[in-house]
């Protein structure tokens, strides 16, 4: 039969055997690090990549090359948009049947609406580089430039995305934050019929 000295002391040793154990976890929270050992910046990050992987980013953001085995996204110019270089012809003309067609690189996309070409979506001052948290989600929220100004265009599913929550939006923007710049000033939107019709509606 144990005493209650005994108890007390095994008692004792239990809670500091809880404790101990929990001590580098309250310690991990304190520094703000994940059990794994990552930051929570460092997560914050790897869940960006994941949600812009799954979401197809790369197939239209990321211009595309002939490889070895056909057409592939050319990832030294990760997700850096259409080429600044390549000229794209206007549109069909608003009145024309249903339709759209795409450049090579999968960067450029024409249709009822015009050409739109994809963003230059890293870092550099030519893409993502002035903007914040706040733009990149309210523009998200709208399909506005910005967040306020030009729509954005087909192909790009923004309604879709809009839809993620903050944390999500949050986590694709710290990763587009990471990724290597690439300057590239992507071209302005083409309206149908293109023309003088491009400074005075998409500007």
């Amino acid at each position: 039969m144990r005493t209650p000295r005994a108890q007390s002391i095994r008692t004792a040793t239990l809670v500091a055997i809880i404790f101990g154990s929990l001590a580098p976890i309250a310690w991990a929270a304190a520094r703000g690090t994940t059990s794994r050992g990552e930051t929570a910046k460092e997560a914050q990050i790897a869940r960006g990549k994941y949600l812009v992987t799954i979401g197809g980013c790369n197939d239209c953001h990321t211009p595309w090359k002939m490889g070895e085995h056909g057409p592939e996204p050319d990832m030294s110019r990760m997700l850096s948009g259409h080429p600044e270089g390549l000229a794209m012809p206007p549109g069909p003309k608003a009145d024309m049947p249903w339709g759209a067609t795409a450049a090579a690189t999968m960067t450029a996309w024409s249709g009822p609406w015009g050409v739109s070409f994809t963003a230059n979506l890293t870092p550099d001052p030519s893409g993502l580089g002035a903007w914040n948290e706040d733009i990149f989600i309210n523009t998200m929220r709208t399909g506005k430039h910005w967040g306020q100004s030009r729509p954005i265009l087909p192909p790009m599913p923004w309604f879709n995305y809009g839809k993620m929550s903050d944390d999500d939006l949050k986590a694709v923007f710290a990763y587009l934050q990471s990724i290597p710049p690439v300057h590239n000033l992507v071209p302005q939107p083409i309206p149908p019929g293109g023309g003088e019709m491009a400074k005075t509606i998409w500007d």
